[in-house]
């Protein structure tokens, strides 16, 4: 395997870990040693690429343009190295990949099963949050593709493929409102409601229609994960919300009933898999976007309008 430069390596090491000593720790290396590379490295430069705080250290802006360079660069080695094992008839490495919640405890293992039956040799690291975190894990090249709801637009993202996906209330078989068919946010207003956090892209829309209507819902919850309001509304009165694709496992074991909520901004949402403009990816990683993408073609073809 060819591998990037050592000065590269420390680089990035210790940008990620915020800390020499820290750094030296994963690289196996004495924390001397390592400070002493970063300061040549920096005299060779002629400006200081960490600044040295108290608890660790931190990226200069000049540094920041430099480790971004470096990730680059290796990103595009990794991915050189895996189109020549390709040639060679070998798919192997490990997928990187950055999703939404919705999407991580269904969509995405049901995906990476099937795709390694093909290919057993490719490992994944997949990482679950929300979209403004894993989009910018993506421009840093953590992540190689992210599948996210609504990521802004930018020029620094590529989008593969997207499909409309509505946020649907959440409700116990034998709510009132689970023998309806769709709802508006106005109908959730006589029930106790579990919102995620602040940093839900889907409490932020709903936050904005509360803002420019008479709508008052009553929070008895605020949770930091998906799983946590769709538990509370299992065994409460509580209507909580989800992205459809994220209502199926439950919806089929019968514990929960999800409803459309046509609202314009919230029946609207979409699904988008997305890579870094510039960005070749590895094969592996290539490929199983690909697979995605199919995947996210059929479920838009099999979705009720």
């Amino acid at each position: 395997m060819l591998r990037p430069p050592r000065a590269y390596v420390y680089l990035d090491t210790v940008a990620r870990a915020g800390s020499i000593r820290k750094a030296a720790e994963q690289l196996h290396v004495a924390a001397t040693a390592l400070n002493r590379k970063i300061r040549e490295t920096e005299d060779s430069l002629g400006t200081p690429l960490f600044e040295r705080l108290p608890r660790g250290v931190r990226l200069t802006a000049a540094g920041e343009v430099l480790v971004a360079a470096v990730r680059r660069s290796m990103a595009d080695v990794k991915a050189a190295v895996s189109h020549i094992e390709h040639l060679r008839g070998v798919v192997r490495g490990t997928v990187r990949l950055g999703c939404a919640e919705s999407v991580g405890t269904d969509l995405i293992p049901a995906s990476i099963a099937h795709y390694q039956q093909a290919h057993p040799s490719v490992q994944f690291q997949m990482v679950s949050g929300v979209t403004a975190n894993l989009v910018a894990s993506l421009l840093q090249d953590t992540v190689d593709l992210i599948l996210v709801h609504d990521p802004l637009p930018s020029d620094q993202l590529k989008v593969l493929a997207s499909m409309r996906q509505p946020l649907c209330a959440m409700v116990r078989p034998g709510h009132p409102l689970a023998c309806l068919p769709a709802l508006r946010l106005t109908d959730c207003q006589k029930y106790p409601v579990a919102l995620g956090n602040q940093s839900f892209g889907s409490r932020q829309l709903i936050d904005a229609i509360v803002a420019r209507s008479s709508i008052d819902l009553k929070v008895v919850l605020e949770g930091s994960t998906v799983q946590t309001l769709k538990e509370f509304s299992r065994q409460t009165d509580a209507v909580s919300f989800q992205y459809q694709i994220g209502t199926r496992r439950a919806v089929q074991r019968g514990e929960l009933v999800a409803i459309p909520l046509v609202d314009r901004s919230l029946a609207q949402t979409r699904l988008v898999l997305a890579v870094r403009t510039g960005r070749t990816l590895p094969i592996a990683s290539q490929s199983f976007a690909t697979l995605l993408e199919q995947t996210l073609a059929r479920l838009t073809q099999t979705a009720v309008p």
